[in-house]
């Protein structure tokens, strides 16, 4: 007697058929409810405006509504209906489909919602009524699509099982960003104006207009990411798509805004003390918004610190290894412009009218803040495991790889269309400064992070585990004497791996002494006149290479010494009879 899998009525589990069934279906009924909820929000905002007629001069508007609406709605009502009825069924139920579906209309009804609601309401206080119906009726059509998946999200025998916790992470992103952005509009209106003054006017609108519409916005998406982020638990989830929405949102924007904005601050005030050839009004002009950038960001990277430190150790890492990122593309950034403007003073003065004097002070404020960062951040990396950070020495040689690549490009074409005489008026170096600038600075940070790659590499090599001898291989050596260098500890722990060798390092001294007996002088097998001191580890292939060259050796022991150039010398040993 057989037993058999159940299956849904659109096929067996994980079957082909049924997963492209389940695609087609979750994305009809999402094209069908953004339909639906379009026409029905139309129709309902020419409702709530009393000024227009139902019709008026808008017949083609109003019949592209009721066609939605009355083809569009009960279309979606017939297939939500039957989705709904076989979300009963596990396998239905356990779908990908099913959790993308809800994650996606839950988050575009919501950050529907929430924008016209907080757009109507920041307008209202502002004294601007216009348009108020189209975003009421947006805000009450959207909420109660939001609130019907919400239901059904909550649902405890028809909710879905995988990508569950979507919802509450979008959710919780939304509040967060538009809570952000709006918080460093508000700060940016209020610095602005302790720096005009009060009673400017800006476009006609009195300067305290932009903060009320800012302070609006900030508190809906504050309630918006309270309310995800503690009421429905999204704070304490952990791996998947939290984590990386943490990375990416909680860490990588908020250091690259407080990074972006420190920078901007540190080059007004080097223009204001070195550069008197432009007033102080001009030179202020980004300081509002690059306060309010660094102050947000710096808040929101402090707030997710401490959480990101709760998480998992690869979580935590990629956390360290963004901050890396972000300031070493600063810092590499700056070095690049530097170098363009001290090559553009071949050419033109320092200061003056066409000097570069802006373009050096520049480079130097982003080399002064993205490199103290990127190295405070640097050294907690190098301390970890080297295995952690293979994917943003990878990251780094590819984007370095391309930059360089491009750069080169532009310096070929601007080459040789200066030696064609394609432009007259410019000199060779004022035309290719630039992307030699970023060239330079490419091939600097491509070159350390090669070394530390080497570096890990020959560490990672010598943890490998040694590759199992073919049987009937022949006698083994037993005893290794390994004359290496201060760094070969890993290689002889590696080679000591399962027992089954003796293996003696004998570490070269720092400076031997002529007579002494641990001296080891020239050793056999070694080039002439080579010590057996071993170069580097970094330049050896690891155990593997060792025991390629012990292969087929028919001893008691062998005497092998990593050579300064990288070789390997082999010389059997045997005992003396007498």
């Amino acid at each position: 007697m057989s037993t058999r899998a159940p299956a849904s009525a659109g096929g067996p589990a994980g079957s082909i058929q049924g997963a492209v069934r389940r695609l087609v279906v979750f994305l009809l009924l999402l094209v069908l409810v953004i339909v639906a909820a379009s026409g029905l929000t139309g129709l309902l905002g020419r409702l709530l405006d009393a000024r227009n007629t139902l019709a008026g001069d808008g017949a083609a508007g109003l019949a592209l509504w009721m066609a939605f609406t009355l083809i569009g709605g009960p279309l979606a009502a017939i297939l939500g209906a039957a989705v709904w009825r076989r979300a009963a069924d596990p396998v239905e139920r356990a779908s990908l489909g099913w959790g993308l579906y809800l994650a996606a209309v839950m988050t575009l009804s919501l950050a529907v919602a929430a924008s016209s609601l907080l757009g109507t309401a920041a307008s209202a206080v502002t004294g601007s009524t216009g348009g108020w119906a189209s975003g009421v009726a947006a805000a009450l059509v959207w909420g109660g699509v939001w609130w019907w998946h919400l239901r059904m999200w909550g649902h405890p025998a028809k909710g879905p099982l995988l990508l569950a916790t979507l919802p509450m992470v979008f959710g919780a992103l939304f509040g967060l960003v538009v809570g952000a952005v709006n918080a460093a509009r508000l700060l940016e209106a209020l610095f602005e104006t302790a720096l005009r003054g009060a009673g400017q006017f800006v476009l006609g609108r009195p300067w305290w207009s932009t903060a009320v519409e800012a302070l609006v916005w900030l508190a809906g998406g504050a309630v918006i990411w309270w309310w995800h982020w503690f009421r429905r638990g999204a704070r304490s989830l952990s791996g998947g798509f939290a984590d990386v929405a943490l990375v990416l949102v909680g860490v990588l924007a908020a250091v690259l805004a407080a990074l972006g904005g420190a920078g901007t601050i540190l080059f007004v005030l080097l223009r204001l003390l070195a550069d008197r050839t432009t007033t102080g009004s001009v030179v202020l002009a980004p300081v509002p918004l690059a306060a309010a950038a660094a102050l947000t960001g710096g808040l929101v990277w402090a707030y997710h610190r401490p959480i990101l430190a709760l998480r998992a150790a690869p979580t935590r890492r990629a956390g360290l290894l963004v901050v890396c990122g972000a300031a070493l593309a600063g810092a590499a950034t700056g070095l690049g412009i530097v170098v363009n403007a001290l090559l553009s003073t071949a050419g033109a003065p320092l200061a003056g009218p066409g000097g570069s004097l802006t373009l050096l002070l520049a480079g130097v404020s982003a080399l002064a803040v993205g490199g103290p960062v990127w190295w405070l951040a640097w050294r907690t990396v190098r301390a970890e495991d080297p295995d952690g950070r293979r994917v943003y020495l990878v990251a780094v040689f590819g984007l370095s790889a391309v930059t360089a690549l491009v750069t080169l490009l532009v310096v070929g074409y601007r080459l040789f269309e200066f030696l064609l005489g394609g432009v007259a008026g410019t000199g060779l170096v004022e035309r290719v400064r630039a992307p030699l600038g970023l060239l330079a600075a490419t091939a600097l940070v491509a070159g350390y992070h090669f070394a530390v790659w080497r570096r890990d590499r020959a560490v990672l090599a010598a943890r490998a585990p040694l590759p199992p001898e073919p049987p009937g291989a022949g006698p083994r050596v037993g005893h290794v004497l390994l004359l290496a260098g201060y760094d070969a500890g890993p290689l002889a722990e590696a080679l000591r791996a399962g027992g089954e060798r003796k293996v003696s390092l004998w570490r070269a001294a720092p400076d031997p002494s002529p007579g002494r007996e641990d001296s080891t002088g020239d050793v056999p097998g070694a080039g002439a006149g080579e010590p057996a001191t071993a170069a580097p580890l970094s330049r050896l292939h690891g155990p593997g290479e060792v025991l390629a060259a012990l292969s087929g050796l028919d001893a008691p022991a062998a005497l092998v010494s990593l050579r300064a150039d990288g070789g390997i010398g082999v010389v059997p040993l045997e005992r003396d009879p007498g």
